[in-house]
């Protein structure tokens, strides 16, 4: 029986499925020369956050773009199924929704857990603050979280459904309007 990466990751925590900068391991991108996020660094970092704040995925995705200078944004499609493996290792739980927004607070579980890997973690913040002094606030990290929300908006809806070719035209239109757009400014 072949396991997803969830089941793995639960069976062997350290063996995360994101690597450069929280991407999927092949698909990651090396920027500044380095490599941000280690395997599973991202989750501490997430829980770390949420233990300092209750947040739902917007706010948290906000604040590692803030940590790291502006210099790095997670996209949703990593952070959800982070959070979504929080949850499931009960080291966060729903505390609250705003629509869709789900806001999320540290368990116990979780509490203990970010003290037993305390050093790593603040390693990992270490690591954070040290990437964001060299790389400075180059770029836009709103530009790049709008860039990575597009990626993940069509991504979902190619996979759910084969478009129609009404669907196809208008989204073609989009984004030859977006892209037109951008070149006029």
């Amino acid at each position: 029986m072949r396991h997803g990466w969830r089941e793995r990751h639960l069976a062997h925590p350290r063996e995360g499925r994101f690597g450069h900068f929280g991407h999927e391991e092949g698909r990651g991108h090396r920027r500044h020369g380095g490599r941000l996020f280690d395997q599973g660094d991202l989750r501490w970092v997430i829980l770390s956050l949420i233990a300092s704040k209750p947040s739902h995925g917007y706010e948290l995705i906000k604040a590692i773009e803030d940590k790291v200078g502006g210099a790095y944004s997670p996209s949703p499609g990593v952070v959800y199924p982070t959070l979504t493996l929080l949850e499931d290792l009960s080291h966060i739980a729903a505390v609250s929704a705003e629509g869709a927004r789900k806001a999320f607070a540290i368990t116990p579980e979780g509490e203990a857990a970010l003290a037993e890997h305390e050093p790593a973690v603040k390693s990992i913040f270490e690591r954070v603050a040290s990437f964001a002094e060299r790389t400075g606030r180059g770029g836009s990290p709103q530009i790049v979280r709008a860039m990575e929300n597009l990626r993940l908006a069509l991504r979902l809806k190619l996979e759910r459904t084969r478009p129609t070719d009404e669907e196809i035209t208008r989204i073609a239109a989009a984004l030859d309007a977006a892209a037109q757009a951008i070149e006029r400014d």
